[in-house]
């Protein structure tokens, strides 16, 4: 019979896991925002898809205020990759005029 256990601490934690240089919240901060544009535009692309189906639906039965909570959504979607995207660059700006390496 095989053995199918796996041992979660050792594979995440141990020699050779990936969390093993996970010592400090400072570093699993650095690891969420050197990712935050995937994320940003993960949920970009959910508010855009919820938003148009709103928009669609709302002119499809006449009702103004869904259409208008539609575009809401997708405006304030694209808003805030805008504002995500302008701080990883500000920050990657920073890196390279005082070549400290921050992320």
């Amino acid at each position: 019979m095989n053995n199918q256990e796996v041992d979660i601490g050792q594979k995440f934690l141990g020699e050779s896991g990936f969390l093993r240089n996970l010592t400090d919240v400072g570093k699993l901060v650095s690891i969420i925002v050197s990712n935050a544009i995937v994320i940003a535009g993960i949920i970009l692309l959910f508010f855009m898809v919820f938003g148009g189906i709103s928009m669609i639906a709302g002119a499809g039965s006449q009702n103004p205020e869904q259409v208008a909570k539609g575009r809401q959504a997708v405006t304030s979607a694209l808003i805030g990759f805008i504002i995500v995207f302008a701080a990883y660059w500000i920050v990657q700006l920073i890196e390279v005029l005082t070549g400290v390496k921050i992320l």
